[in-house]
C-alpha cells in the first residue's frame, strides 16, 4: 500500500504488566523488537506513543491512577526502558495520546481512558482533572529529557485530540465563548512547547479556588522538557454561542457547542472523517 511510517503504541502493560515492577518484562521487549524490525525492513518508519488508554490497571485499583504522584516515577521507568531499547530502531515518538481530552471531565470515559481516574459521587472532578494532568504533563516533560540524555537524536513529540471551535456569529459574547472553549481544550499544548502554565489557565485556577500540587521541580523539568513536535488527530469542528447559564469566565462550554453550520460533512452533526498529522 506504500506506507511510509506506522503509527502504534507500546502497551505499558507488555513491558510492566503491573506497573510499578522494578524490572521490564523481557517478552514484551522482544515482541516490539520484531514488530519494529518488521517495519523496518520494509521501509516503513516506526511512530510510537507510550501511552496510548492502556496504562496498567494495578495502577488504577492501587494508586488511584494520575492523581497519585508516585506515576511519574514508574511511566518515567518505562519510557527510559524502551527508549534505550528501542533508540537505534524508532526516532519518532509521543508521550501521550489525546492528552486533552480528560477535560471532558463531566463524563467518566475519557478521565478513566486518558488518566485513570474513577471518580467519587461527591467528588468535584475539575480540579482532580487537573491535578492529573499536571503529573502527566511532568511525567511527559521527565520523559523528553530521559531521551534526550539516551540519544539525542531522538524526537518527542504530544499528542492531543483536534476539534476546532469557532463563534457561531460575530457577536463580541461569542468570539469570548470561543476563545474560551479553545484555552480548554488546548492548554496541554502550551505546557507541552512552552514549558510553563499559560496565565489564562493560572488566572482561571484563582477565580476558581484551585491549588494543585505543583513543585520548583515539577516547573524546572517542564521547562527543561519541552517537546520536538505536536501531533494530533482531527475529528471536527463545532461552533459556539454564549448563553446566559453559561458565564464568559466559564471554561465550561459543554451546553453551548452546536454543529457548524458553514462546513460540509461526509457523516452528518458537523462532523468530518478522522484524520492524524503532525507539525514541528
Amino acid at each position: 500500500m506504500g506506507f511510509k511510517c506506522f503509527r502504534t503504541s507500546i502497551a505499558w502493560t507488555r513491558i510492566f504488566p503491573q506497573g510499578d515492577e522494578l524490572e521490564p518484562n523481557e517478552a514484551g521487549l522482544q515482541f516490539y523488537d520484531d514488530l519494529f524490525d518488521e517495519c523496518l525492513k520494509h521501509g516503513i518508519e516506526p511512530v510510537i506513543t507510550l501511552s496510548h488508554f492502556e496504562m496498567p490497571y494495578h495502577l488504577v485499583t492501587e494508586y488511584g491512577g494520575w492523581r497519585n504522584r508516585k506515576l511519574i516515577d514508574f511511566f518515567v521507568r518505562f519510557a527510559r526502558v524502551v527508549f534505550t531499547r528501542y533508540q537505534h530502531k524508532v526516532k519518532y515518538w509521543m508521550t501521550f495520546n489525546e492528552i486533552n481530552n480528560q477535560a471532558n471531565f463531566h463524563e467518566d470515559f475519557a478521565p478513566f481512558t486518558n488518566s485513570g481516574l474513577k471518580y467519587l459521587p461527591d467528588e468535584d472532578r475539575e480540579p482532580v482533572m487537573y491535578q492529573a494532568a499536571h503529573y502527566e504533563l511532568v511525567a511527559s516533560a521527565l520523559a523528553v529529557k530521559a531521551a534526550r540524555e539516551i540519544n539525542p537524536a531522538l524526537q518527542i513529540g504530544c499528542m492531543i485530540a483536534m476539534c476546532p471551535i469557532y463563534p457561531l456569529t460575530c457577536a463580541p459574547d461569542d468570539m469570548m465563548m470561543a476563545m474560551n472553549a479553545m484555552h480548554r481544550r488546548y492548554w496541554f499544548t502550551d505546557v507541552h512547547v512552552r514549558g510553563r502554565y499559560p496565565q489564562h489557565l493560572l488566572n482561571y485556577f484563582a477565580r476558581r479556588g484551585f491549588t494543585l500540587d505543583i513543585t520548583e521541580a515539577d516547573r524546572q523539568a517542564l521547562t527543561e522538557g519541552c517537546v520536538d513536535y505536536i501531533g494530533f488527530s482531527y475529528y471536527m469542528s463545532f461552533a459556539t454561542k454564549a448563553t446566559e447559564d453559561n458565564p464568559l469566565l466559564d471554561y465550561d462550554e459543554t451546553t453551548s457547542l452546536v454543529s457548524n453550520p458553514y462546513v460540509k460533512s461526509r457523516t452528518g452533526a458537523g462532523r468530518l472523517t478522522r484524520s492524524a498529522c503532525a507539525i514541528r
